[in-house]
Order: structure tokens, then C-alpha cells, then sequence
């Protein structure tokens, strides 16, 4: 207990406080980390505060739900270094104009200048984007992959209504894979031959269509 002569240091309800027991039990830098990353985590949130004002107000109405939503955003940040939360925090108020979720500035942090973009302009950017679609320059290997499973051919053969629905799932899982750190492989781009050699007589043509369709029992 602190006596009368020594000043008490306060801390706001609102703010996310070192935990001594966190101090105890993670030292040197890792405990520096967590506690950065608290002080972080109170700068975005008067950032989003003063950039969403009626937003930020309606989601967090009182300090204890306030309290609450930073302790829950600490947790779920916790792959990420403050700066990484920072930066995820000036792209959404840069990108949009409504408070972000827990699930947005996750995939803001992991972003990266060129990073995992929304799943809507994805799921265009994977139709819209020319064949063959391994030599694409895509936003991100993601959409790419996620294009992939949802199957080219369905994409681009269904109303954006049908085809959406399934290449968000997609997406979804394989954003949620980068989010834990895995490197998705970039596309092999497919290299056009130096001699081709001489075209195929229509015989030739007709045998090889033959054992295409031999092969794949058509």
C-alpha cells in the first residue's frame, strides 16, 4: 500500500494496464513486447475513436465494454508486433470509412503494403484476371490460390450470385492460413518454349485428342 507521501499512479478503466503477473512470467523483451504492444493498442483506439466518432461510440458505450474489447483485441493481436498493429490501424482508417472488427484488422495487420486485399475485389480481380492465370501478377498469392480451389472453369461459368459464395469460403480459409503465418508458394508461370518445333499435322492433332480423351475417360 503506497504511503500518504508518495504519490499514486492512476490508470483509466478505458486503458489496457501492464499485468504484473505478465511481468512476472514473461521476461526481458517479451514482457517489453506486451506491454508495447497494451500502450499501441490504447493509441489505436483513440485513433479509431476520433476518426469513427458515432461508430466508436455505439460499439463500445460505456469504459467497462470498452475494457473488455481491448483485452479481446490484445489476445487476438497477439501474433503481431505493435508496429504491425499500428500500421493495421492507419490502413483502416485510410481504406474505410466503418469501424473495423476483430477479423478486419487482422487481415489489415497482415497486410503488408501489398497484402491480402478485400474478398470482393478478390473474387473480380480472380475472374476478371487474363489466362493463363499462373502468369497473372496478382495482388496476392491468396486470390490466386483461392481461385484455384474454387475450380477456373466455375468461376467463370456462374453468375456472381453462385460463383461468390464459393470462392469467398475459399478465400476465407486460405486468408486465415496466411494470417497464421504460412507462405503461400507463388504461381509457377508456365514459359513459353524458345523453338517450338513444327506444328502438328491434323492427324497428329487428332491422335493426341484421341489419347486426351482416352485419359481422362471422356
Amino acid at each position: 500500500m503506497a504511503s500518504s507521501n508518495t504519490p499514486t499512479p492512476t490508470t483509466s478503466a478505458q486503458e489496457i494496464a501492464p499485468s504484473a503477473t505478465s511481468s512476472r512470467t514473461q521476461a526481458g523483451n517479451s514482457g517489453e513486447q506486451l506491454n508495447e504492444r497494451k500502450r499501441v493498442l490504447n493509441e489505436v483506439f483513440a485513433l479509431f475513436k476520433l476518426n469513427y466518432h458515432n461508430q466508436f461510440s455505439a460499439a463500445f458505450p460505456d469504459t467497462e465494454t470498452l475494457h473488455h474489447a481491448k483485452r479481446l483485441w490484445l489476445e487476438a493481436l497477439a501474433a503481431f508486433s505493435p508496429q504491425e498493429i499500428m500500421q493495421g490501424a492507419k490502413r483502416a482508417i485510410l481504406q474505410s470509412e466503418y469501424l473495423p472488427t476483430v477479423h478486419k484488422m487482422l487481415q489489415l495487420c497482415a497486410a503488408g503494403e501489398n497484402g491480402l486485399p478485400e474478398a470482393r475485389a478478390a473474387y473480380r480481380e480472380a475472374c476478371n484476371a487474363p489466362s493463363p492465370k499462373t502468369n497473372y501478377r496478382w495482388s496476392h498469392p491468396a486470390v490466386y490460390h483461392a481461385g484455384r480451389e474454387a475450380n477456373w472453369f466455375f468461376l467463370a461459368n456462374n453468375p456472381e450470385s453462385v460463383a461468390y459464395p464459393v470462392f469467398a469460403e475459399q478465400y476465407r480459409k486460405i486468408c486465415a492460413r496466411v494470417l497464421e503465418g504460412e507462405k503461400l508458394p507463388a504461381p509457377e508461370q508456365l514459359r513459353l518454349e524458345d523453338n517450338p518445333g513444327k506444328p502438328l499435322s491434323k492427324e497428329e492433332n487428332a491422335k493426341k485428342l484421341a489419347a486426351l480423351r482416352a485419359e481422362l475417360d471422356l
